[in-house]
């Protein structure tokens, strides 16, 4: 059996939901990924900040990236997948939900991310095809 932990890019990170957007900018470039977790003072997921968001609801509004902060930019808590998780219920919560990206969590610590690249590096043409119809297909 596949697991989520199998598939996932590891050693996810996160940023405070203090933090301004220009830190989860930094951050996402220094760690070369696209998305970022945001944690609440409790060290919870309290969203997912992706470089598409600072970009439409940031940087496009005219807001400052250094007065703004993470909290601004997070719509709700995010989806997130044990790391035990069979691949086959990773693919059913990232489509169901319509998500592109997957944070893994173990023992209640974020220990990595699934992307769309971890799962075309991982998966099957079928599998493949069933998510990308899931997540582009329909409206």
């Amino acid at each position: 059996m596949t697991t989520a932990r199998d598939i996932m890019k590891p050693g996810a990170q996160w940023i405070t939901r203090g933090d301004s957007v220009a830190t989860a900018a930094t951050a996402m470039a220094d760690l070369g990924v696209g998305s970022i977790v945001v944690a609440d003072d409790d060290e919870r997921m309290c969203g997912i900040i992706t470089d598409r968001d600072i970009v439409v609801k940031c940087v496009a509004l005219g807001l400052s990236p250094d007065m703004t902060t993470a909290a601004e930019l997070c719509e709700s808590t995010p989806r997130w997948v044990s790391a035990d998780a069979d691949v086959e219920d990773v693919l059913d919560q990232m489509e169901s939900h319509r998500v592109k990206r997957m944070p893994v969590i173990d023992n209640k610590r974020l220990v990595g991310m699934i992307s769309e690249a971890d799962l075309a590096r991982h998966l099957d043409d079928n599998q493949l095809g069933e998510f990308v119809t899931a997540i582009y297909g329909r409206p």
